[in-house]
């Protein structure tokens, strides 16, 4: 995994389901698990996590 660090300010906002959706096609497209996206993805972007949990819900 590769490490990042980014600023709070410099997060992108994830508020759409096309957007999220996206980023977690993109994370289990590199091999992150289920545990390691909820992760990363809060790591890289603020997120709508209602939204996320109901994607990855309906993904499984």
């Amino acid at each position: 995994m590769t490490e990042h660090f980014l600023d709070d300010c410099q997060k992108r906002r994830l508020t759409e389901r096309v957007d999220i959706l996206t980023a977690v096609n993109i994370l289990k497209s590199r091999g992150y698990d289920e545990d390691e996206m909820i992760s990363e993805i809060t790591r890289i972007f603020y997120v709508d996590l209602d939204a996320y949990n109901e994607i990855v819900t309906v993904a499984r």
